[in-house]
């Protein structure tokens, strides 16, 4: 069974390096084209792009998916199936193609978290578990036929971060499992639908939209629990903020306490030496791991001697 696959981040190679593993004949990846990075703005490549160069794997780069000569080239590869992890929406004209298809592998249990943010949504809101879906596209994001789940637990402590290097290991190991289940014709399709309750008392789906910079703003006028979230929620990125000596003073790593607070949220406590932590409405963020606008990310001790609040 022929095979393109898609995708662009690390996320993505765990699940490309996984079908590779396991003989499968992946004949192209596309992938997001190399873009200016770094001080010096030189073209940077995709994580999956240097994986497939590694492996002498053809890659696509097409600016844009609807492009003629792209299609063209698609078309000409002739694969059975296209699997999708981590990258952009596709038009039909292109997830239509195979004979068998197009899946994708998302980081949500489906129908919960349908969204470009799933794994960031899932830690903001406090949730005790997640997982990985594989699923057949269709015209909606997201809301393609089922194919196979698997769960994984999300710890009090856990960032994004955390979840997302749980989440690409799993996810690997079941899209094998769903592109051998494809391949022998003994796959089994649950619409999404017959998984969305029409009970009023059910609470409605929760999603995963884009999250932006204006969006990661600490709201410290909310429950220390609520903060401590946001900020597992985006961390590493893209961090979880607030203003201190009028910078961006970004947070990755913090603690909750809950107790009687005696100054107004938003407020802080120094001791200038060993601890920095923010008044919520019923107790304080101690941050631990840290990043004043200009500088280095660095431990709170490193930069309580580095700079006067």
């Amino acid at each position: 069974m022929k095979i393109i696959f898609m995708g662009t981040p690390e996320f993505a190679v765990a699940s490309l390096d996984a079908l590779v593993k396991a003989g499968m004949d992946v004949v192209a990846v596309v992938t997001a084209p190399d873009k200016p990075a770094g001080r010096g703005q030189q073209l940077s490549q995709s994580a999956v792009k240097q994986y497939a160069a590694q492996y002498q794997i053809k890659v696509l780069q097409p600016e844009k998916l609807k492009n003629e000569e792209f299609l063209m080239e698609l078309y000409n590869l002739k694969a059975d199936l296209q699997v999708v992890v981590a990258f952009r929406m596709l038009p039909e004209i292109v997830w239509s193609m195979p004979p068998k298809g197009t899946i994708n592998l998302h980081a949500s249990l489906l129908p919960e978290y349908r969204g470009a943010a799933p794994i960031n949504w899932a830690v903001i809101n406090g949730e005790h578990q997640t997982g990985v879906t594989t699923f057949f596209l269709k015209q909606e994001i997201d809301t393609g036929d089922i194919i196979l789940m698997d769960k994984t637990s999300i710890l009090e402590t856990d960032t994004a971060g955390d979840v997302h290097d749980k989440l690409m290991q799993i996810g690997a190991d079941l899209l094998v499992k769903t592109v051998k289940l494809i391949e022998a014709g003994t796959f089994r399709e649950v619409p999404q639908n017959e998984l969305i309750t029409a009970d009023e008392t059910v609470p409605a789906l929760k999603h995963a939209p884009k999250i932006f910079k204006n969006d990661c703003l600490i709201n410290w006028m909310q429950p220390a629990e609520q903060v401590y979230n946001f900020i597992r929620g985006l961390s590493p990125y893209p961090a979880a903020f607030t203003h201190i000596n009028d910078k961006v003073f970004k947070i990755f790593k913090a603690e909750k306490q809950i107790t009687d607070v005696a100054i107004s949220a938003g407020g802080f406590l120094t001791n200038h030496k060993t601890f920095l932590k923010f008044a919520c409405i019923d107790g304080f963020i101690s941050v631990k791991e840290v990043q004043l606008e200009g500088k280095k990310k660095m431990n709170v001790e490193e930069f309580l001697r580095g700079v006067k609040l």
